[in-house]
């Protein structure tokens, strides 16, 4: 098998993809509204936890393996593996994690093909005027029209498509600088408009007033959960880029970064959403309707809401641009690497394979909205296709492939392993690394997943 074809230009294109490659929707959409529903300040302060004890370490060791083996994912752990005298069975880690990135970037494309609607529909004034009950219907119209949630699936698809056939250094690298800055401007210039136009005091209250009261099993589960699903751990895409890697590049600064970046683009999307909802008397806790149902409603109402709203889903689109396009890597490296395709013939196979998927998560929508395929089964009776695919990725295939990076990179391999990979790190950043991936990260993984199951 071929080695990894190309090699980041810098260590500035390397750190500003993989933080592109984490630094999402589930950033700046799904964590407000987690943090809405269990408690704010505290589910804020588990979650900055979670992101340094258990996904940093974790970044590091699909890091490692990825440039270790300079192969596709599917590849990789075997490959160490084998150099270490192990079986070649250890490449479960990547196959695993390019299965769950495969399922997850069918649902995940289509929440992008929403926000690309609604991007839209601000631009063209399409939800201005309307009433708060008629903004509701307005989405609920929206989602039960396959062929509308379809069109803007595709258009997404296509987008990332052209990115990603351009190449690592022609397409994703030039993607993930503009979108770096694009991104950063966007979200301070509408938290500034937030906080001065929204309810400050009790929004900023609400999100970072510490109150351990709200402290639960449940919280804390919930903010590990947000962990590995915001910085991507077990999708693969790290081990995918970390193939790219040069070898004098400081992996754990880089997971370092990643985690950091994730904190305070979540804590940048808080302070913006919840001054907006309190200032016009929304619900904080009204979970993924907040950006579709609620937000549009504080749009509609607030000065300047047609260029606000339009901001904020562009900002939207920007955010699930990048990531979508790691998602898909694992499998386009497996399919130049394996098959020995052109990039631009892979990147074609592997968003024709997501669309086909997606197609499931479109219809779940509406034409399948009361289909649930495994109804016969207690833990799914009542689960679309649509939540099918994404409680088996993230519930179950991607604690599964944290879990075997754990046990192979703490426990299987050697600490010579460490020691030459992260080489240029402090020798009590390599010991803290692997401490937490032989205990603490296996604990979490595991409580996550017998909760979800």
């Amino acid at each position: 098998m071929k080695s990894a074809s190309g090699r980041w230009s810098s260590w500035l294109a390397f750190n500003l993809a993989a933080v592109g490659a984490a630094v999402g929707l589930g950033s700046i959409w799904r964590f407000p509204y987690l943090a809405g529903t269990n408690g704010g300040s505290t589910f804020l302060l588990v979650f900055v936890l979670a992101c340094v004890a258990i996904a940093t370490p974790l970044l590091v060791a699909e890091f490692m393996i990825g440039r270790r083996s300079r192969l596709s994912p599917p590849a990789a752990a075997g490959q160490v593996a084998a150099t270490f005298g192990y079986s070649r069975s250890w490449n479960w880690i990547g196959v695993l994690g390019t299965v769950a990135g495969v399922l997850i970037m069918s649902n995940y494309t289509v929440i992008a093909g929403w926000v690309s609607a609604y991007a839209w529909k601000c631009a063209s004034g399409e939800i201005m005027g309307l009433t708060r009950p008629e903004i509701a219907a307005h989405f609920s119209d929206f989602l039960a029209n396959p062929w509308q949630v379809g069109f803007w699936n595709v258009v997404f698809l296509a987008l990332v498509g052209f990115i990603s056939a351009r190449g690592l250094n022609r397409g994703i690298e030039i993607a993930n600088k503009i979108r770096a800055p694009g991104l950063l401007i966007l979200l301070l210039a509408l938290v500034a408009y937030a906080l001065l136009q929204g309810d400050a005091e009790r929004g900023l209250t609400f999100a970072f007033q510490p109150d351990l009261s709200k402290l639960s099993p449940d919280l804390v589960l919930a903010a590990v959960g947000q962990a590995f699903y915001a910085t991507g751990v077990g999708m693969a895409m790290m081990l995918a880029y970390g193939a790219y890697v040069p070898g004098n590049v400081s992996l754990v600064r880089s997971a370092l970064l990643i985690s950091a970046s994730i904190v305070v683009v979540s804590v940048l999307a808080t302070a913006m959403v919840f001054p907006l909802v309190f200032q016009y008397g929304l619900d904080p806790a009204q979970g993924p309707d907040l950006v579709f149902n609620v937000l549009p409603t504080a749009f509609v109402e607030m000065p300047a809401g047609r260029l606000v709203g339009t901001l904020f889903f562009i900002l939207l689109v920007l955010a699930a641009l990048t990531p979508s396009i790691a998602g898909m890597e694992p499998m386009v490296a497996w399919l130049q690497q394996r098959r020995g395709y052109s990039r631009s013939v892979a990147v074609l196979i592997a968003i024709l394979i997501v669309w086909f998927l997606a197609l499931g998560s479109v219809l779940s929508f509406n034409v399948w909205k009361d289909w649930h395929p495994l109804a016969w089964t207690t833990l799914f009776q009542h689960k679309t296709v649509f939540d099918i695919v994404d409680f088996v990725s993230s519930n179950v295939l991607l604690p599964l492939g944290a879990l075997l990076t754990c046990a192979f990179v703490g426990w299987r391999l050697p600490a010579s392993f460490d020691q030459e990979e992260l080489a240029v790190d402090a020798p009590a950043l390599r010991r803290l690394c692997r401490i937490l991936l032989k205990f603490v990260c296996p604990l979490a993984i595991g409580a996550v997943l017998l909760a979800a199951l």
